[in-house]
């Protein structure tokens, strides 16, 4: 009969190896139910206000904490998911956890545990029972910390927690970016290619989430720029530690593409994932360098943060007024002592349904139609309004920039099928001679 045990060591392989031989930053704004903050907001307005300035005092103050929540970065990564517990049958280690919206959906994941320290790699499903609301799943790889010690962790769409789980050489180079100097990883693709893919992750994660495109960008012939930005716990905090959701972000990529060029590249593909895709839109409409990025491909994209914050606040059951007047105050200088902002955030300009014709850079959207965090609309109603620049591939089932895990195999051809005829094309003229 399986029992409870630790995992045994694994061998000295690397994951994408693991993963070859099997064949195989959400933007959730976590808030209290709107009853109970104006509950809490009421109870401590003064006795004898009136009762219209107490219901606006409550809704002002619903509105500053969605506000704040949006563009403040988490101090800590929460162990919110539950290890039930660790099952050794035979040669197979698996792991029982609560059957949620996410540990439901086929693929493979990350599970870290023991605060990060410990990461395991998690394959198909072995067992779901929703009456006991569990789930059982394969174990392919544990490495860091004891899985069968660990209570609690976190699930994760970022399966290679390091560059060496990829199988292929990085090294460790310093950007130096307007806030100061921040660590990237760069993979040499021994091609002698002279565009380079630099990978922009979401809201909330770190650099390793771009690590699942490093191998299709090396099939390319690519070098790859895994890089971190301010506020998202390696590079260096904004001043007001606080997230610009792209437009103070922008300047960080903008140095990254400095970087590559300063390194021998000639032109650069953005991959840009969730809040990463609205950096690497506004990298291509405002930097100084965006006659050089040659495309986008973009992983669950924020097209319209409009659309996305409306969305996020009836996901949280905040009334439509009250996330309107959030969004008011991230918007308008007189917000900044609510929110923190050093500076207002204009959203509206990285409205890129509204500014669709403004996009010039040919963009690949990968969005899943059932993605809960930013919603596939946008991605849609931007690639039917300017079908000559945007491509947008849909998957389903994969929720949130899980379409790499879902459907590895799939994800991978879909950008190489799109990017390679972008790169062929450019490559021409170079090796046509002058006046060509």
């Amino acid at each position: 009969m399986p029992t409870s045990v630790q995992p045994t060591s694994q061998p000295n392989r690397s994951l994408a190896t693991d993963l070859a031989r099997r064949g195989q930053s959400a933007l959730p704004v976590q808030v209290p139910a709107p009853s109970a903050w104006l509950k809490w907001t009421i109870a401590g307005v003064g006795i004898g206000a009136g009762a219209g300035s107490v219901l606006l005092t409550a809704t002002a103050a619903l509105a500053a904490y969605f506000a704040r929540r949006v563009v403040t970065p988490a101090k800590e990564r929460e162990q919110d998911l539950a290890i039930l517990a660790v099952i050794r049958d035979g040669m197979d280690l698996e792991v029982v956890l609560p059957a949620t919206a996410e540990t439901t959906v086929p693929g493979t994941y990350s599970l870290f545990f023991d605060g990060g320290a410990g990461h395991a790699v998690i394959g198909g499903i072995r067992s779901y029972v929703p009456r006991e609301g569990t789930v059982t799943r394969e174990v392919l790889r544990v490495s860091g910390a004891e899985l069968g010690h660990a209570s609690r962790g976190w699930w994760s769409s970022a399966v290679f927690a390091g560059p060496g789980d990829v199988g292929l050489a990085a090294e460790d180079v310093i950007l130096e970016l307007p806030v100061g100097p921040a660590p990237a990883w760069l993979f040499r693709s021994g091609a002698g290619h002279s565009t380079w893919a630099i990978m922009v992750h979401g809201r909330g994660a770190t650099r390793n989430e771009g690590l699942r495109a490093v191998r299709t960008a090396h099939d390319l012939g690519l070098n790859s720029l895994v890089m971190s930005y301010r506020n998202d716990g390696e590079a260096p905090a904004a001043g007001d530690g606080r997230y610009g959701l792209g437009a103070t972000e922008w300047p960080d990529v903008e140095a990254a593409i400095e970087y590559a060029l300063s390194q021998g590249a000639k032109d650069v593909v953005l991959f840009g994932y969730s809040m990463g895709g609205a950096i690497a839109l506004q990298t291509a409409d405002l930097s100084k360098h965006r006659n050089v990025i040659l495309a986008l491909v973009l992983d669950a994209p924020v097209i319209s943060w409009v659309d996305v914050l409306a969305h996020q606040a009836e996901l949280n059951k905040i009334p439509a007024a009250v996330g309107q007047y959030g969004q008011l105050m991230l918007s308008h200088p007189l917000g900044r002592r609510l929110t923190g902002l050093a500076a207002p955030v204009d959203l509206k300009s990285m409205d890129w349904v509204a500014r669709a014709v403004e996009l010039r850079t040919p963009t690949l959207i990968i969005h899943s139609v059932d993605d809960d965090f930013v919603p596939y609309g946008p991605s849609a109603e931007l690639a039917l309004r300017n079908p000559e620049m945007v491509t947008l591939e849909t998957f389903s089932r994969a929720l949130h920039t899980k379409e790499w895990n879902v459907d590895p195999q799939r994800w991978e051809a879909v950008v190489a099928d799109w990017l390679q005829p972008r790169l062929g094309r450019h490559e021409l003229p170079r090796t046509a001679g002058p006046g060509a």
